[in-house]
């Protein structure tokens, strides 16, 4: 690692006339087993480690990085950005330590657990999903750790630091009757070690995928049309961080790209619903310490009992709307610029009885799983494929459905829900935009909408 003095020097040479520098050290040590077939098709473990170099003036940014942490390295990179602004200043740089603390804190690092133990996980799942039921024909298992370590300076004078744990497990099953071939599906990943597996035994997870698959398996086929429809807890935030969540990222706000622009303080949702982003909360797969610009991770509240109150911001981002950073630049690497992102995105609980909320409706469908599917950020126009859905007849869920989709806008489901669940449901995932991918979870309680359309097979 550098001196802080060298650190210093990079900085204030680098920054020259520009507004702000900054040095993003980061190293990532991680392992992977994927289990296909009844065997172990790859194991793989590696160390990646280097440092950006970021400036900024005014709306510009200026970026390079380097898998070298040598200060000549370093140091010319510095030379060769900062002739862009002039001469700089001389001085020196003290840094303060920040202190701040990531609130997920692991109990069994996954880099001290051996090998044969995290095969011995794997090798669970598989058995637990092969004996679920005859019709299971092909199973997958991917485990995978990851333990990063992130150390921030910048030109203000900050010194912030991050070590980061990701635990997960996926599963995907087939079954087959013979006739027909449907997969099953199901992830766990949070940011603590390997007792995860204690608190979440890799069999349950088995067990979900191929649950997931024989039901869809033996289903009906969906009908189409429009229907009231209630989203369980089960099936987590996907709707609210597709069809919401990215239209609050503020940099999609400043280019104009989302339904949300201009809304603050307008009412955009039902006074039943309030969106929050959390980075705070221990063990969920978006929890971190500090963001990647060593903002502090916070609570931001997005909507208000229906209130559009705020967006998700990057330092950039929020000198732009002159606002406070939110704890939103994440970055995928040091590979990767910051940009504004969620991390645990979610609406909160409400007072209604999810068992009440499904007896509220006559005719309809519930909704058990979200998958992937499409969404127009500018419009809010959304369009989800459901994994795990039923039909409700008299207040009971009754037919297992296959091949429902959800046809919608997000901001007009977010009016229209007239119950919301005391329950909380996480789905967890890697978002993707501008090319980067970083850990999310996403939640919501169960919910009711009168009516939206369902995709499925015309009769």
């Amino acid at each position: 690692m550098l001196t802080k003095e060298e650190i210093s020097k990079i900085l204030i040479t680098a920054r020259g006339g520009a507004d702000f520098s900054e040095l993003y050290f980061e190293e990532s040590t991680s392992t992977s087993i994927k289990f296909e077939s009844g065997r172990i098709e790859e194991i793989r473990g590696g160390i990646d480690k280097g440092v950006s170099l970021r400036v900024v003036k005014g709306d510009k940014e200026y970026f390079s990085y380097t898998t070298s942490l040598d200060f000549d390295t370093l140091y010319n990179m510095a030379v060769l950005i900062g002739k862009i602004f002039g001469r700089a200043e001389e001085g020196k740089i003290e840094f303060r330590d920040m202190g701040y603390k990531n609130p997920s804190v692991p109990e069994i690092l996954p880099g001290e657990v051996s090998v044969p133990e995290k095969i011995e996980i794997v090798k669970r799942a598989d058995k637990a999903a092969r004996e679920y039921d005859p019709a299971i024909v092909q199973v997958m298992v991917f485990y995978g750790d990851t333990q990063k370590a992130i150390d921030i300076y910048n030109s203000y004078g900050e010194y912030t630091h991050d070590d980061r744990i990701y635990t997960s497990l996926i599963v995907q099953t087939v079954a087959t009757d013979g006739k027909d071939v449907q997969t099953g599906y199901e992830v766990l990943s949070e940011t603590i070690g390997f007792e995860l597996f204690k608190k979440i035994p890799s069999e349950e997870v088995a067990k979900k995928a191929a649950h997931l698959a024989i039901t869809q398996l033996r289903a009906e086929p969906a009908p189409a049309g429009t229907y009231t429809v209630v989203l369980s807890s089960s099936a987590g935030g996907t709707m609210i961080h597709e069809a919401c969540g990215h239209g609050l990222e503020a940099d999609l706000i400043e280019k104009g790209g989302s339904v949300y622009k201009g809304k603050i303080g307008k009412k955009v949702a039902n006074e039943l619903i309030t969106v929050v982003d959390d980075g705070t909360l221990p063990g969920k797969r978006g929890t971190t310490g500090i963001d990647d610009e060593g903002i502090p991770s916070q609570r931001v509240v997005l909507i208000e009992n229906g209130i559009l109150k705020g967006y998700l911001h990057s330092r950039k981002t929020a000198k732009k709307f002159g606002v406070a950073p939110t704890g939103n630049g994440r970055r995928e690497s040091f590979r990767h610029l910051p940009i504004p992102r969620m991390r645990n995105t979610m609406v909160l609980p409400g007072n209604h009885d999810p068992d009440e909320i499904v007896k509220s409706v006559e005719k309809g469908v519930l909704i058990k799983k979200m998958g992937g599917g499409q969404v127009d950020i500018a419009s809010g126009d959304f369009v989800f494929n459901c994994p795990e859905a039923y039909l409700i007849e008299n207040g009971r869920p009754t037919k297992a459905l296959r091949g429902a989709t959800l046809i919608g806008n997000g901001p007009k489901v977010l009016e229209s829900i007239d119950m919301v669940g005391s329950d909380l449901g996480f789905s967890v995932g890697t978002c993707g935009k501008d090319g980067q991918g970083v850990p999310v979870s996403d939640a919501q309680p169960t919910v009711r909408i009168p009516q939206i359309v369902v995709g499925g097979i015309v009769k």
